[in-house]
């Protein structure tokens, strides 16, 4: 007995090992990712390469251009009021027109407005192209998740997420390390310019990696939607192609998806002020800190699969929500700033975990016609989430301090995992 006992443990310790010791190679057939993901995840790897450092270095440029803090602010609004107003009808003329088009439009129009963006010095010249970058660039988030929904299985769909969200976190690391030494290197080869004329030609080259993608873009050939999602049909045989309803899953899912985006907002813009101001830890480590915890998101975003894997998709959101909830509670009562470092760091790799199942699970759930509309809704409603729930914490924080905040926080994340659980998990198809 005892002889069987150990054959078996040593089987499955071997099992366990092979599993943890697959090899590239082995993993991408084990996958079976199709060929179009790869061309869409060429697309993305250059558009996020290219607009992570465009946005990490283009308020430099204005400082550089002697706008003050007042213009900067009413610049990056616009932005963000051009993303705002232009996700919705998006998500519509997705749904009209398809993926696909949209895709090139934006791969288009964003790096040019972008380069646009880069030649202008007046204030209002800067706002409006801002609104309009901020247009375009809507384009991208709506018609991105649709996109690799329909390029992936079931199977796969978990893997797909967690890779592109993991490179997007690499590609920002890449691009905040290229915009901190270039300069530097430029002016080692001899080149003699002045800093915002190095800024603006590192701007346009980050447009031109964006533009890039386009190429991919182009080659890229969506599978058809399935013929049930695109043309519903009723018990009797009549079509609900016209029904403009919103489906009952995106109902359930919108209310908790909400509540998750505003703990998430009420934080992370504060996580530097707090390391600073409460926790008394100097400038430059919480520079090496923040980029410590990309590195940490990029890794666990590769282990995302694994996760969903193990405990199933909703199961693994909802276990990543606590543990981000748990982070958030300890860190409230924390003053050891080292253990406060490695709180926020778990805070930084729980709550980025969560994000690929999020939309794994959105995508999974909605059929394909609709997966336009729920990305669109979902996208405003987070955007506008956001800014309340920031604009509403940062009161917060100056009435009663951040520990009593926080626990508040952490105390909507796990009512959020809650939500999840009772709201999501009542899906009648998934049931």
């Amino acid at each position: 007995m005892a002889q069987v006992l150990q054959s078996r443990m040593e089987d499955t310790l071997g099992r366990k090992r092979l599993s943890f010791a697959i090899s590239p190679r082995e993993w991408l057939r084990r996958e079976q990712l199709s060929r179009g993901f790869w061309v869409f995840f060429g697309a993305a790897f250059f558009f996020d390469f290219g607009f992570s450092v465009y946005f990490f270095l283009f308020n430099l440029y204005l400082m550089d251009l002697r706008f003050n803090d007042r213009a900067i602010g009413l610049i990056t609004g616009a932005l963000t009021l051009g993303s705002v107003a232009g996700t919705l009808p998006a998500g519509v003329l997705a749904r009209k027109f398809g993926v696909r088009p949209l895709l090139i439009v934006c791969f288009l129009a964003a790096p040019i407005m972008g380069a646009f963006r880069t030649m202008v010095h007046r204030e209002m010249a800067h706002i409006y192209l801002a609104f309009v970058a901020g247009v375009a660039m809507s384009l991208w988030g709506v018609c991105f998740l649709p996109a690799l929904a329909r390029l992936t299985t079931e199977k796969n769909r978990a893997s797909a997420f967690g890779l592109i969200f993991s490179v997007s976190i690499g590609t920002s690391t890449l691009g905040g390390f290229i915009c901190g030494y270039l300069p530097r290197w430029l002016s080692m080869t001899g080149f003699t310019l002045q800093p915002e004329q190095v800024k603006r030609i590192i701007l346009l080259a980050s447009c031109a990696i964006a533009a890039v993608g386009l190429v991919a873009v182009l080659r890229l050939r969506l599978p058809a939607p399935d013929a049930e999602s695109s043309e519903p049909v009723g018990t009797r045989g009549i079509s609900l192609r016209k029904a403009r309803t919103i489906h009952p899953f995106l109902l359930r899912y919108l209310p908790a998806m909400a509540l998750w985006t505003a703990v998430l907002a009420a934080f992370t813009p504060f996580a530097n002020v707090y390391l600073s101001r409460n926790l008394h830890i100097p400038m430059e480590r919480i520079g090496l800190i923040f980029s410590i915890s990309q590195i940490v998101q990029l890794c666990v975003g590769l282990m995302t699969p694994l996760l969903f894997r193990r405990l199933g998709l909703l199961n693994g959101i909802v276990a990543t929500q606590l543990m981000t909830a748990t982070a958030l509670g300890v860190l409230a009562m924390t003053r050891d700033s080292r253990l406060a470092v490695v709180l926020y760091l778990g805070f930084s790799a729980m709550q980025w975990m969560s994000s690929p199942g999020l939309y794994n699970l959105l995508m999974t759930r909605m059929p394909d016609r609709e997966r336009s509309s729920a990305a669109s809704m979902t996208l405003f409603c987070n955007a506008v989430l956001s800014s309340a729930a920031t604009s509403l914490a940062g009161i917060l924080y100056v009435r009663f301090g951040y520990p009593h905040v926080l626990l508040g926080i952490a105390a909507l994340a796990v009512l959020a995992g809650m939500l999840f659980w009772v709201l999501v998990d009542a899906d009648p198809a998934h049931a």
